[in-house]
C-alpha cells in the first residue's frame, strides 16, 4: 500500500465525511488549549518577531482544520494584549498529504475570516493563510522559517506499513493476538518516522521555536494494549465475520494492516531526548470518549446510539484506506456490522482514546 497516495480523511461534506464526523478530533484540540497557551506566552517572552510563521501539519479538512488554526491564532492575540505587545502579521500553513481535500478548507476560508474578525477586530486581516501539500516525514518548509508547529491527531500515522506483517493473520493493526516481531516492526517504523519528523521540524524552526504535538496514545507501556488497539481489533472482527461468510477473500484480510502506531508518553519523551534538537516543556496525557456525543446534547436520535457515531468516526478515517484495498463494494456491509459490534462492547465496557500531548521548544 501506497500510504502517502491514500491515506486521507473521507473528504467533501456529505453524510460520511470526516467533515461531519470529527467532532471528537474537535474536542481534543480544546482539551489541549491550555498547553498551546502556555507555548505561545513562552514563544513570546522569548522572542517577539514582527510577523509569525505558523505550521498546523496533518490539517485534514472540514470545521476543525481551522477550529484548530483560530485557537493558535486568537490565543497569541491573546498573549500580545496581555504582554502590551503590537499584533504582528501572521502567516498559517496548512499541511496536509496531497490526497487531502484542500477544496474544501479553502471555501470555508471566508467564514474563517469572519469568525476571527468577531475574535479579532481589525487585526484579523493581518492572518494569511496557505496550503502546503506533501509529507511531513520530509521538509516542507525553508530553514528557520517558522515560529510555531501544531499538530493534533495526525503523527500516529505512520509513513508506510511496517514491513514484516505477514504472520499477524487475522489482525489489521497489533493485537493482542500479534506476535511479538509483529509489535517490534510497528515501533521501529514509529521511530524512524517520529525521528525523522523531529529533524525536519527541527531544520525549519527559528531557534527558540516552540511545537505542540497530540498523538493517538496509549498510557500503558504494552503496545497491544487494549486502550490503544481495541478499536481496531473490533473492525478486525467485523472483516473476520465477512471473510468466514465468503464476501472478503482471506488472502485479502491478511495482507491489510492499518499503518499506525500509537506510543505512549514514554517513547515520545526517548525519541525527541534521542534526536536531541528540543527541550520538553510539557509532556501530558488526557482521555476522550469514543462516542463524541456522550454526555452532550444528541443533534438527532441517532446520535443517541454510541455504536452509530463510533462507526461514522472510524469510516471517515478508515473509509480511503479500505477502499484501496477491498474496494467500495463492502463498505456499507463493514460499517453495518461494526455499529453492533460497537455498541455491544461500549454497554459492557470503558471506551476511551488517550492522547499524548508534548508541547518542545527548539534548542539554541
Amino acid at each position: 500500500m501506497e500510504v502517502a497516495q491514500v491515506l486521507c480523511m473521507k473528504g467533501g461534506n456529505g453524510d460520511t465525511s470526516y467533515a461531519n464526523n470529527s467532532l471528537v478530533q474537535k474536542k481534543v484540540i480544546s482539551l489541549t488549549k491550555p498547553i498551546i497557551e502556555d507555548a505561545i506566552t513562552n514563544l513570546y517572552c522569548n522572542n517577539f518577531p514582527a510577523s509569525l510563521c505558523i505550521a498546523d501539519l496533518g490539517c485534514s479538512s472540514g470545521p476543525n482544520t481551522l477550529f484548530a488554526v483560530l485557537e493558535v491564532v486568537t490565543t497569541m492575540d491573546k498573549v500580545r494584549k496581555k504582554m502590551g505587545r503590537q499584533l504582528p502579521e501572521i502567516q498559517v500553513f496548512l499541511n496536509d498529504l496531497p490526497g487531502n481535500d484542500f477544496n474544501t478548507i479553502f471555501k470555508s476560508l471566508p467564514k474563517f475570516q469572519k469568525d476571527l474578525q468577531k475574535t479579532m477586530g481589525a487585526g484579523a486581516e493581518s492572518c494569511f493563510v496557505t496550503g502546503v501539500p506533501g509529507s511531513f516525514y520530509g521538509r516542507l518548509f525553508p530553514s528557520k522559517s517558522l515560529h510555531f508547529v501544531h499538530s493534533s491527531y495526525s503523527l500516529q500515522w505512520l509513513s508506510q506499513v511496517p514491513q514484516g506483517l505477514e504472520s499477524n493473520k487475522g489482525n489489521i493493526y497489533m493485537a493482542s493476538s500479534s506476535p511479538p516481531s509483529v509489535l517490534k516492526a510497528y515501533y521501529e517504523q514509529f521511530q524512524r518516522d517520529f525521528s525523522m519528523f523531529l529533524r525536519c521540524r527541527s531544520e525549519e524552526l527559528l531557534e527558540g521555536g516552540g511545537t505542540v504535538l497530540t498523538f493517538l496514545g496509549r498510557r500503558s507501556e504494552d503496545p497491544s494494549s487494549k486502550e490503544c488497539c481495541y478499536i481496531w481489533e473490533l473492525l478486525a472482527v467485523a472483516l473476520n465475520d465477512m471473510v468466514s461468510e465468503g464476501l472478503i477473500a482471506e488472502e485479502k484480510m491478511d495482507s491489510f494492516n492499518i499503518p499506525q502506531y500509537t506510543p505512549s508518553p514514554a517513547e515520545v519523551k526517548c525519541e525527541v531526548e534521542k534526536e536531541g534538537s528540543f527541550i520538553i516543556n510539557r509532556l501530558e496525557v488526557s482521555e476522550v470518549n469514543w462516542n463524541a456525543y456522550h454526555g452532550e446534547f444528541c443533534p438527532s436520535d441517532a446520535h443517541k446510539d454510541g455504536g452509530y457515531n463510533v462507526a461514522k468516526l472510524m469510516r471517515a478515517v478508515a473509509e480511503p484506506l479500505l477502499v484501496s484495498h477491498f474496494g467500495d463494494g463492502i463498505i456499507e456491509e463493514v460499517f453495518s456490522r461494526y455499529k453492533n459490534i460497537v455498541a455491544d462492547r461500549m454497554t459492557r465496557e470503558k471506551t476511551e482514546f488517550v492522547n499524548v500531548t508534548v508541547s518542545m521548544t527548539k534548542r539554541g
